[in-house]
């Protein structure tokens, strides 16, 4: 039986402007920007309930105005590989492993495949924007199983937020909560995947 790998993409594989980048763009703390957002649209973008535009207008609560366009160039900018990260996919498809994306993400996943071809080792496969679900909702770890047509035994998730993989493991999903590849090659070694 050959796992599965599930992999979280933002502070998992790849670097989430969220905390740095987008704060920047605005000139304001991460604190600031947090207390000023909407709150329920970045949620909605995710499970693609709200297109693009409609998130931007309603980034804020009081729905200021902003350069749209800059702020998307300056989040797509800021997408790089976490460090190691990109090897180590290279190596586990060298291996033969299927993987997948299983991430919260909205439609700008796209952007981060533009920039970085995650789709060389993975398919962009369980994006909350496309499947209408989020981690941990227990529907989007029943939603994957029965999508790849295998038992949670088989299936092993990297994430970076422990609640994402105490949710896999309450169904029988293997879960690694990421902190660095390091810890992560060390686990994928000990099952026999590295």
């Amino acid at each position: 039986m050959v796992p599965i790998v599930l992999w979280d993409v933002m502070g998992t594989l790849v670097h989430d402007p969220f905390h740095s980048e987008m704060p920047e763009f605005f000139g304001m703390s991460f604190d600031a920007m947090f207390a000023a957002k909407h709150p329920t649209a970045w949620v909605e973008f995710e499970l693609g309930r709200r297109t693009e535009r409609e998130f931007l207008q309603d980034f804020f609560a009081d729905r200021r105005d902003f350069d749209h366009r800059g702020f998307i160039d300056a989040v797509r900018t800021a997408y790089r590989w976490l460090p190691g990260m990109e090897e180590l996919l290279a190596d586990l498809r060298r291996a033969g492993f299927a993987m997948h994306a299983f991430s919260n993400y909205p439609v700008w996943y796209e952007l981060i495949e533009q920039r970085l071809a995650l789709s060389r080792f993975l398919d962009w496969t369980f994006v909350s924007c496309r499947t209408g679900l989020r981690k941990p909702d227990p529907a989007a770890y029943a939603r994957v199983l029965s999508e790849l047509r295998v038992p949670a035994e088989q299936v092993v998730l990297v994430d970076d937020r422990e609640r994402n993989c105490h949710a896999a493991r309450e169904g029988n999903i293997a879960a690694v909560r990421f902190e660095g590849v390091d810890s992560v090659r060390r686990y994928l070694t000990d099952i026999r995947m590295l």
